[in-house]
């Protein structure tokens, strides 16, 4: 007959098997479902500690009590042997970072590598250790304007030619649509519209093709 330690791990492995398939799925990076996060690091903290504190933060409290069941299953394993905490530990990773996710309205691809934080949220979050935002805005600042131009540049210079044949009109078109939505996409961010909360920041450019 199985434990309860033993089903317990068993309903570990399964649930971690659907978060390594959904993260086949989707290649797409999200900076909390990473495990240098700083959701998966509050996680590591709190099953150090025993105390889940540190993690609620991140969750709505209408799906606290499911986090309170996987930590507390969690415990349970994770003393059962090096194997079994890796187990438990990541079983804990996964429901944290799934109801996190799903708190934000977005969808949850399973975790991602560590190393895998893109530059500028590394940038960033550097900023709100150090509690100096200074050189991340310059930084950004440099390459929104670098991509601006970049575009820009493009554009004019397909312009001159636009006239000359139907596939020099074309060629204009797609760097003018892709110069215009580099900047809509700057504008909407910039203004309180960014993808990650999905607030309305209100006066936002659209224009559409």
């Amino acid at each position: 007959m199985e434990t309860k330690v033993q089903r317990c791990m068993k309903a570990m492995v399964g649930a971690i098997a659907v978060g390594l398939l959904l993260a086949g799925a989707e290649s797409a990076l999200a900076h909390c479902d990473t495990l240098d996060g700083p959701v998966v690091v509050d996680g590591r903290k709190a099953l150090e500690k025993g105390d889940m504190t540190p993690v609620l933060k991140w969750v709505k409290p209408e799906v606290e009590g499911e986090l309170r069941d996987a930590f507390k299953l969690a415990l349970t394993v994770r003393g059962k042997g090096p194997e079994a905490r890796e187990l438990a530990d990541h079983y804990f990773f996964e429901t944290l970072v799934r109801v996190h996710r799903a708190g934000e309205g977005a969808p949850y691809t399973g975790l991602k590598p560590a190393g895998e934080v893109e530059p500028a949220i590394a940038m960033a979050d550097k900023a709100v250790e150090s509690g100096a935002g200074d050189q991340l805005a310059k930084r950004i600042a440099e390459h929104a304007a670098k991509g601006i131009k970049e575009r820009f540049a493009e554009v004019a210079a397909k312009k001159k030619h636009a006239e000359e044949s139907v596939a020099a009109g074309r060629e204009y078109v797609a760097a003018y649509v892709e110069f215009i939505h580099y900047v809509e996409r700057l504008h909407r961010d910039i203004v309180g519209e960014g993808a990650h909360h999905g607030e309305g920041g209100g006066g936002a450019l659209e224009h559409k093709h």
